[in-house]
C-alpha cells in the first residue's frame, strides 16, 4: 500500500483552519486543502493492515473501499481514486465535509497512534476529480419505462435517485421544499457546507435524467393517490423530521424555538431568500442551547456568527470520557468528549444539567431556565444508567433565546396514515432491511424515516440499498450492486 513505511514516518496532520475569530465573521467554509505534499504524506499512512476494519460493518456503512483509494492518492492517479471512490459512494462531497467519520474509529493505525484522516482524503479525491474534469454526467444507455417517485431530496433519497437512474429508470423527485437537498441545504449550516456544493451535485443528476419537483409537499399539495396511479415504484425517503419536545412548564413562551427553525432561517439568509415567518436571530441575545450533539453545535456556531451576547449548550448527560476506555474497544466507535468546530470558536458547555421550567417576564417572553445539576451511576458498562437531583442546585440561567435541540423522534405521519403504512414501535416506516418494503405495494422506504435518526453515511447507503431492491422488484434482478464498478458500463 503506498508507502509501506509511511504510517512509521508521518504522523496524522489536519488541514489548516481559519483562526475562529476571523470565520465566525461570516457563514463560508474555512477549512484549507492540503498541500500536494501533505496529502501525499497523509495517503501514504494508510498500512498494509490486512484486514481493513476502515470498510467493514464498525467503519463506513457504504463499504468505501479505503485502503485502494488511499493507494491511488498516494500514487496521484486521480482517475483510479475517483472510480474507486464514486464506486461506493454517490456524494463524497457530503460525506467529506458533515460525515463523523466511523472509519476513522475503526482504523486498524489508530489502534497505537492517531488513524488515517480518511475524510479528508476523501474530500481531497472529489474536489480533484470536479477540478480535472472527471465528475462528468452519466447518462443511461437504455431506459426501462418504468416510473419511480421519490419523496424527499435529502441525501437517502440523491442517492435511490441516482441509483435508479443508472439502472435505467425514469426518476422524479418530490422536494417539500423551494430547492433539492432535504437538511443538506436547509439544516446544515453553510459554514459546513456551502450550498453550490449541493447545487453543483443536482445539476449534474438533473443532466443525468432525474426530474426534481419542488414546492411539491406530498399529502397536502400533491395527492398521494395521484403518486399511486402514475408511478410503478414509490421511494419514501422524507427523514425523521418531528423533533424531540420539552414539555416543562413555560414551553409556550415566546422565544422558545426548535433547532430545526433556526438553522433553516439562516441558511435562507445565506441563500438571499425570504423568511415569511418571524424571524428568529439570537444577535445581542443570551442564547441556551438544550441538547449536546452535532444539532446543538451547529446552532452554537451560528448564534456566534449572529453575535449573540453569549451562548450556553446544556447536555442531560454528563461529560464523556476523553479516551476510549476498556468498555469503548476498537474498533466499535467510542462515545468519547467531542469538541466540534463551534466549540473552538466560544460559548460555553455544561453536562448533567436538566431544565425544569422556562420562567418569562410579564410580556410573555423566556427571561430565564430553572435548571438543576444531576448526579448520574453508571452500569457494569460505565454506561450512564440512572440520575438523581443534586439537593440544592436549583438555580436560575438567564435566557433571551432557547433553541431545543434534542433530536427527532420519529418521521411525520400524516403521509403514513394515509397511505395506511405500518409503523414500528418507535414511530417509523415498518419496513426490514432486507427488502426495504412498507406494508403497501410498492412503497418502499430509506434513510432517517426507516432506521430512525442516524449519520449521512447511513442515509446514502440505506438510499442506495433500497435503489436496488426497487430495481429488483420492477425487473426481477438488478445491476446495481453495492460496490460495482461495472455501473459504470450502463451509463454513457
Amino acid at each position: 500500500m503506498g508507502k509501506i513505511t509511511g504510517f512509521l514516518e508521518y504522523t496524522r496532520e489536519l488541514p489548516p483552519k481559519a483562526d475562529p475569530k476571523e470565520r465566525i465573521q461570516h457563514f463560508k467554509e474555512f477549512v484549507a486543502r492540503f498541500t500536494e505534499e501533505k496529502l501525499n504524506q497523509q495517503a501514504a499512512r494508510c498500512m498494509n493492515c490486512g484486514i481493513p476494519f476502515c470498510h467493514s460493518a464498525y467503519g463506513c456503512p457504504l463499504g468505501n473501499v479505503i485502503p485502494e483509494f488511499n493507494d491511488a492518492v498516494y500514487r496521484k492517479n486521480w482517475v483510479e481514486a475517483y472510480e474507486i471512490l464514486s464506486s461506493t459512494n454517490n456524494f463524497p462531497e457530503f460525506t467529506g465535509r458533515i460525515c463523523p467519520a466511523p472509519c476513522e474509529s475503526a482504523c486498524v493505525l489508530g489502534i497505537n497512534q492517531p488513524p488515517v484522516t480518511i475524510e479528508e482524503i476523501e474530500k481531497h479525491i472529489i474536489e480533484i476529480a470536479y477540478e480535472k474534469g472527471l465528475v462528468k454526467p452519466r447518462v443511461p444507455r437504455l431506459r426501462t419505462g418504468k416510473k419511480v417517485a421519490i419523496v424527499g431530496s435529502g441525501p437517502a433519497g440523491l442517492a435511490a435517485a441516482a441509483q435508479l437512474n443508472y439502472a435505467g429508470h425514469l426518476v422524479t423527485v418530490f422536494e417539500r421544499d423551494d430547492a433539492p437537498g432535504g437538511l443538506l441545504r436547509y439544516g446544515i449550516p453553510d459554514f459546513k457546507l456551502e450550498k453550490w456544493v449541493v447545487d453543483r451535485r443536482i445539476r449534474i443528476m438533473q443532466e443525468e435524467g432525474v426530474v426534481f419537483i419542488c414546492n411539491a409537499h406530498v399529502g397536502v399539495n400533491v395527492p398521494v393517490g395521484e403518486l399511486l396511479a402514475d408511478y410503478d415504484a414509490i421511494v419514501l425517503a422524507g427523514g425523521s423530521t418531528v423533533p424531540r419536545d420539552l414539555p416543562v412548564p413555560g414551553r409556550e413562551l415566546k422565544g422558545i424555538h426548535f433547532a430545526m427553525e433556526f438553522l433553516k432561517q439562516q441558511n435562507k439568509r445565506v441563500s438571499r431568500k425570504p423568511i415569511r415567518e418571524e424571524e428568529i436571530l439570537a444577535t445581542g441575545k443570551h442564547v441556551v442551547i438544550i441538547g449536546g450533539g452535532d444539532t446543538g453545535s451547529d446552532c452554537l456556531g451560528t448564534s456566534l456568527r449572529q453575535k449573540a451576547a453569549s451562548v450556553t449548550q446544556f447536555e442531560l448527560l454528563p461529560q464523556p470520557p476523553a479516551e476510549r476506555t476498556p468498555f469503548m474497544p476498537w474498533p466499535t466507535y467510542p462515545m468519547i468528549l467531542k469538541t466540534s468546530s463551534s466549540h473552538e470558536e466560544g460559548g460555553e458547555r455544561r453536562w448533567a444539567i436538566s431544565t425544569k421550567a422556562f420562567l418569562g417576564d410579564a410580556q410573555g417572553h423566556v427571561r430565564a431556565l430553572q435548571v438543576v445539576d444531576l448526579q448520574w451511576s453508571l452500569n457494569e458498562e460505565q454506561r450512564p444508567a440512572g440520575f438523581q437531583e443534586v439537593p440544592g442546585s436549583t438555580r436560575e440561567i438567564p435566557a433571551d433565546l432557547v433553541l431545543l435541540a434534542m433530536g427527532f423522534v420519529h418521521p411525520e405521519h400524516r403521509i403514513l396514515d394515509e397511505l395506511g403504512i405500518a409503523k414500528d414501535e418507535r414511530g417509523n416506516v415498518k419496513a426490514s432491511e432486507k427488502d426495504y418494503r412498507t406494508s403497501v405495494e410498492k412503497i418502499f422506504a430509506a434513510g432517517d424515516m426507516r432506521r430512525g435518526q442516524s449519520l449521512v453515511v447511513w442515509a446514502i447507503s440505506e438510499g442506495r440499498e433500497c435503489a436496488r431492491k426497487v430495481d429488483e422488484y420492477l425487473m426481477g434482478s438488478s445491476l446495481l450492486e453495492r460496490k460495482d464498478h461495472s455501473l459504470l458500463e450502463l451509463c454513457a
